[in-house]
C-alpha cells in the first residue's frame, strides 16, 4: 500500500507540472450563471405545486439518476462492468444524457480521470480539498485536463468509436434533447411540469450524484483497506440507487454490484440482475472469492486495531488516576 501511495504521490508531482493543468483556476461563468437558474427556477417549483408534477419529477428522477447516470454512464460505459443489448445501452444513454452533466464522453472520461488518482491532484473533484470543492466547487473552475483533447481522447476512445455515443457527445445534440422534453412536458402539463420534470428534477439529480463525490469521502466506514478517502454512506446509497458504497466499488471497481453486505442495498444492481434474466445484459462481473478474504482479515485487523487503542487508553488512564492518588 505504501508503495502504491508513493507511486501516485510521484504521479501527482508530475501532473501539476504538466501544461494540461496550468491555470487551472479560471472560473468557468457559464456553469456559475447556469446553476444560479437552475437552483432558482427549481425552488420555484414549489410555489407551482401540484402533485401530477411531482410524479413527473419522480419518474424522470428515477430514469435520469438511476438509468442514465448510475446504470449507463458509470457502470456500462464508465467501468464496462456488464454488456448490454444495444438497444438498451442506446436507451440508457439517452436518459444519461438528459440529465445534463455534460456530454457522455466528458463524464465518462471525468469519472476515469477520478478513478486513476482518486483523492490525489489528478482527481477532477479531489475530496482533499474538502467538501465544497468536491461537491460542486470543482465544476465552477476551468481545470484544463479535463477540456484537453488529448486527455479526453484517451480515456474515450471507446465511447468516440460508437457512432451513437459519439452523436450524444455532441453539446447541441444534449441541449436538443432536454429542449424537446421541455416542450413535451410544457405540451402535456403545462409550466408546472416543466419546472418539476425539468429544474426541479435536474437539481435533485445534480446534489445527490455530486454526494458521491462529497459525502461518500467523508462520512461512512469502510469494509475494505484504500489509500483514498471513499467510504460506505448508506443514505447517499438510498439516494443514488446504490452508489453510496463507495468504499466497496473503489476497491473493486471493475464489478457491476457497489453492495457487498446482504444489507448494502444497490437497487441498480438489482435492476441489471432483471435484465441479465432475460438476456438483454450480459458478462456481468461480480465480486470475486479474493474480496471475501480481504474484507474478512481488515475487519479482523480493525477489532485488533480497536481492542488495542481501547487497552491503551486504560492504561494511560490509571496511570492518570494512580499519579491523582499519590499527590
Amino acid at each position: 500500500m505504501q508503495t502504491k501511495r508513493a507511486f501516485l504521490e510521484h504521479q501527482d508531482a508530475k501532473f501539476r507540472n504538466e501544461d494540461s493543468i496550468k491555470n487551472h483556476v479560471r472560473p468557468d461563468y457559464f456553469t456559475v450563471v447556469w446553476m444560479i437558474v437552475v437552483h432558482i427556477l427549481g425552488v420555484l417549483a414549489f410555489f407551482n405545486f401540484s402533485w401530477s408534477g411531482v410524479l413527473v419529477a419522480a419518474i424522470l428522477y428515477f430514469v435520469t439518476g438511476c438509468l442514465g447516470i448510475t446504470f449507463c454512464f458509470h457502470r456500462l460505459l464508465s467501468h464496462r462492468s456488464f454488456k448490454a443489448h444495444p438497444v438498451v445501452e442506446g436507451i440508457t444513454a439517452i436518459c444519461g444524457t438528459l440529465a445534463l452533466q455534460g456530454t457522455v464522453q466528458e463524464w465518462v472520461a471525468h469519472h476515469r480521470l477520478h478513478h486513476q488518482g482518486s483523492d490525489t491532484a489528478r482527481d477532477p473533484h479531489n475530496a482533499r480539498k474538502g467538501f465544497w470543492f468536491s461537491h460542486w466547487g470543482w465544476i465552477f473552475i476551468h481545470q484544463n485536463a479535463l477540456q484537453n483533447k488529448n486527455i479526453m481522447a484517451r480515456n474515450t476512445r471507446d465511447i468516440m468509436s460508437n457512432r451513437f455515443l459519439a452523436i450524444l457527445a455532441r453539446h447541441d445534440v444534449m441541449i436538443l434533447f432536454q429542449v424537446l422534453l421541455g416542450l413535451g412536458l410544457w405540451a402535456i402539463g403545462g409550466f408546472s411540469w416543466v419546472l418539476w420534470g425539468v429544474f426541479f428534477r435536474l437539481l435533485a439529480v445534480y446534489h445527490t450524484t455530486w454526494f458521491v463525490n462529497s459525502a461518500t469521502h467523508r462520512w461512512g466506514y469502510k469494509n475494505f483497506p484504500s489509500d483514498d478517502l471513499a467510504v460506505n454512506t448508506w443514505w447517499v446509497a438510498l439516494l443514488t440507487w446504490g452508489e453510496g458504497w463507495h468504499n466497496n466499488h473503489h476497491k473493486y471497481s471493475s464489478v457491476c454490484p457497489a453492495g457487498f453486505r446482504w444489507w448494502e442495498l444497490d437497487i441498480t444492481y438489482g435492476i441489471v440482475c432483471l435484465l441479465e434474466a432475460v438476456h438483454l445484459v450480459t458478462h456481468v462481473r461480480r465480486f470475486p472469492s479474493k474480496a471475501y478474504e480481504d474484507q474478512s482479515v481488515f475487519i479482523r485487523n480493525l477489532k485488533i486495531s480497536r481492542v488495542k487503542r481501547s487497552e491503551t487508553h486504560h492504561t494511560v488512564s490509571g496511570q492518570s488516576v494512580k499519579l491523582s492518588s499519590l499527590r
